[in-house]
């Protein structure tokens, strides 16, 4: 809330002013630490109009990896919070991420926690880094949690941009594959089609694959534009329907069924899982709410599902190893290894070393698939090709010899 102020300042003047804060109480605390006595404060609704960020616009990871090492380091020389934002939002050159610290330093200045200030904005500060400020900051060790997250994020950044690069060469391939299709079939087949017509007559028998390359090719020149309307349609009522929480869990269901895609994913997960749990556990946030946090986190509604009614096995006096070694998709040796963790009472230890494994057999697999995706790719396009290939020359070579 916002509330505008008129105070008494130590020298006995009158002072007056604006100021976020979460109650009226918090905003009197606040001016007393500050050394004026409040005469008259009043709510107002200018919170309404103060700066507002785009929606849609995000934060790249390394602009995130860099303000959170910073800000670790600077609370840990004892600089004060609120100095330490504003420092850190005068040295950022990202425009948005510029009004994001701003933003949070005037809620942590109105008495709110870094952690509650942070989760105002989620497209920027994820549930796993909220809670783990949250626990930093309840423990007091706000800058050792700041080094973890600062590495976590570098971890899931240097995932993403390995999932991405393998991706993008068939991803590539394929449009310019569908493109060249299009083409074809609207511009090049036509003119191939009325040339085998004039040689060998409207009743010309010719081969099966070549009438239905015709025949497709037909349909696609009379129907092109509903044909496009209807494949950018399709596709929007398609994301739109994954971002409904059933549409979401019915297409990461089906992912987890695609031979390679699955053992990709799966293992991704169980990398995050590990990671962020043991990041949690370390913080000392409680087995549940660490459960909670990490199956949002996970990518995964199906697996978050999993992990759900292990939660709910936990809180039943179970341990965490005995639900998970009846998982569907986490493979024994998680479960194996976090029982040891669990008898050890090193469960983040042990997880971190899990988590180190699977990010190296993301890697390998994700190398393995990129090197086989490239011929893959060719042998599909040239098979494309040389099926358009035969289905117009083998008639008209035909077609020649009946003339001569």
């Amino acid at each position: 809330m916002r509330f505008t102020y008129t105070a008494r300042n130590k020298e006995g003047k009158t002072i007056q002013g604006t100021a976020d804060a979460v109650s009226r109480e918090a905003l009197i605390a606040l001016l007393s630490k500050q050394g004026s006595r409040p005469i008259i404060i009043k709510a107002t609704n200018a919170g309404k109009g103060r700066f507002k960020l785009g929606r849609g616009k995000k934060v790249k990871f390394k602009d995130l990896v860099v303000f959170t090492r910073q800000l670790s380091t600077m609370i840990s020389a004892g600089v004060p919070l609120t100095r330490s934002l504003a420092t850190l939002q005068q040295q950022t050159e990202n425009k948005y991420f510029k009004g994001v610290i701003g933003l949070v330093m005037k809620d942590v200045e109105g008495g709110i926690s870094l952690g509650d200030a942070f989760a105002k904005h989620p497209n920027v500060f994820s549930d796993v880094y909220v809670n783990m400020v949250k626990a930093g900051e309840a423990g007091g060790i706000l800058d050792e949690i700041l080094k973890r997250l600062a590495s976590q994020v570098e971890q899931d950044s240097s995932m993403r941009k390995k999932v991405k690069s393998a991706m993008a060469y068939p991803v590539v391939i394929l449009t310019i594959t569908v493109i060249a299709f299009f083409g074809i079939m609207m511009f090049v087949i036509p003119k191939l089609g009325k040339i085998i017509k004039d040689l060998g007559g409207e009743d010309a028998e010719l081969p099966v694959y070549t009438q239905a390359m015709l025949n497709i090719s037909d349909f696609m020149q009379h129907n092109a534009p509903f044909i496009l309307v209807g494949s950018f349609v399709g596709l929007w009522l398609f994301r739109r329907y994954i971002k409904t929480p059933r549409g979401k869990y019915q297409f990461h269901s089906v992912l987890l069924h695609l031979p390679i895609i699955k053992t990709v994913i799966i293992k991704i997960a169980i990398a995050r899982f590990a990671r962020t749990f043991a990041s949690l556990m370390s913080s000392g946030v409680t087995v549940l709410d660490a459960l909670e946090v990490t199956g949002g986190a996970i990518g995964n509604k199906v697996i978050e599902e999993e992990l759900k009614e292990a939660a709910k096995a936990v809180k039943n006096g179970k341990q965490l190893s005995e639900p998970l070694a009846q998982s569907k998709h986490f493979p024994p040796i998680v479960a194996q290894m976090l029982a040891v963790g669990e008898e050890t009472g090193q469960i983040d230890t042990i997880l971190v070393k899990v988590a180190d494994f699977y990010e190296e057999e993301v890697e390998a697999t994700i190398d393995g698939l990129s090197s086989l995706i490239e011929p893959l790719m060719i042998v599909v396009l040239g098979g494309m090709v040389g099926l358009i290939a035969a289905s117009v020359m083998g008639p008209i070579a035909n077609l020649s010899k009946n003339i001569e």
